[in-house]
């Protein structure tokens, strides 16, 4: 069985590869479309992580695929129709970088709200300027979660245990599970009007994508702040810049983009933005472990086995 890995995996993934005897793989990173459509009638299965865009071309051109593997959460890169319609199977690794998202989630809600970006900026540059960064606590302001999954839950314990109240949206979880956790579960709209801070965890779908946008913004607190590290597709770029510089929004932390690295994004540069690349899943623990649980899902396909994470089933 033979894997190919289009994306960087961690090298924990590739020292259980190692370990397999019946599995070999080849890493080829930077590919162009053509180029995997080349290569792609050699390979049994192929592992991803974001820069891969698996669409009905390659996966078409896979003669031999029977798995792709998304070494993460977000599958909105891969034409999961194009693989039902071949027989090709899609997993991820849902659960392995939550917590180091999480802890993302709230180091940008931190940063926002004490100017760490832009005072760090402002000594490096020989300034002390302290009365130009004053910032707000989080204790005792509201959280809005917007997708309350794995991920929003373990966000909601994080900012509960900085005295914030949360309420949360999502339509496919019941008020007495939001509950449980302490939490108030509220239509769209209702988390709008109330929430200081705004986080979003949800998947990009069609009644998802743009969700962020001047309409929901209006019916949003004046002031809010906004976190992302979902995905930049959820938030309408012009139009949260928009409101970011008329002070509708007053802060937003961003670490996911429309287009990744983005091009021409209204939102970089801005004084009131703090952004960092895509680092969600970036700690050595979170790489570790989506390397590891990558490859077991792709090697369970691969040997007649039902994955833990089946995307398409």
């Amino acid at each position: 069985m033979k894997i190919l890995i289009s994306d960087k995996l961690g090298q924990a993934g590739l020292d259980l590869l190692d370990t397999l005897e019946d599995v070999s793989y080849d890493m080829k990173t930077g590919l162009s479309k053509d180029e995997l459509i080349a290569i792609m009638p050699e390979y049994d299965g192929l592992i991803i992580r974001s820069g891969t865009r698996p669409d009905a071309d390659i996966i078409a051109a896979g003669s031999n695929l029977k798995v792709i593997g998304r070494a993460g959460i977000g599958v909105d890169n891969i034409d999961l129709e194009a693989a039902t319609k071949h027989g090709v199977t899609v997993v991820n690794t849902p659960r392995a970088n939550s917590i180091a998202t999480a802890e993302q989630t709230l180091a940008l809600m931190l940063s926002m709200n004490r100017f760490t970006a832009q005072s760090h900026a402002s000594v490096g540059a020989g300034n002390w300027n302290r009365g130009d960064y004053v910032g707000t606590e989080l204790y005792g302001k509201t959280l809005g979660v917007i997708g309350f999954g794995y991920i929003g839950r373990l966000v909601t314990a994080r900012a509960q245990a900085f005295g914030m109240k949360v309420v949360a949206a999502d339509p496919y979880v019941s008020v007495e599970a939001a509950a449980e956790l302490d939490v108030e579960l509220l239509p769209l709209d209702g988390l709008l009007a109330v929430a200081d801070m705004i986080t979003l965890h949800a998947i990009v779908t069609d009644e998802t994508k743009e969700m962020i946008n001047a309409e929901s913004i209006s019916k949003m607190k004046d002031g809010v702040m906004l976190v992302n590290v979902a995905r930049g597709k959820l938030v309408n770029e012009e139009e949260l810049a928009a409101a970011l510089q008329s002070g509708k929004v007053a802060a937003a932390g961003l670490d996911v983009f429309y287009s990744e690295p983005p091009e021409n994004c209204p939102l970089i540069g801005l004084p009131n933005v703090t952004h960092t690349p895509h680092l969600g899943a970036s700690s050595k623990e979170a790489q570790a472990a989506v390397g590891i649980q990558i490859v077991e899902q792709v090697v369970k396909v691969l040997k007649g086995e039902e994955p833990d994470y089946w995307v398409n089933k």
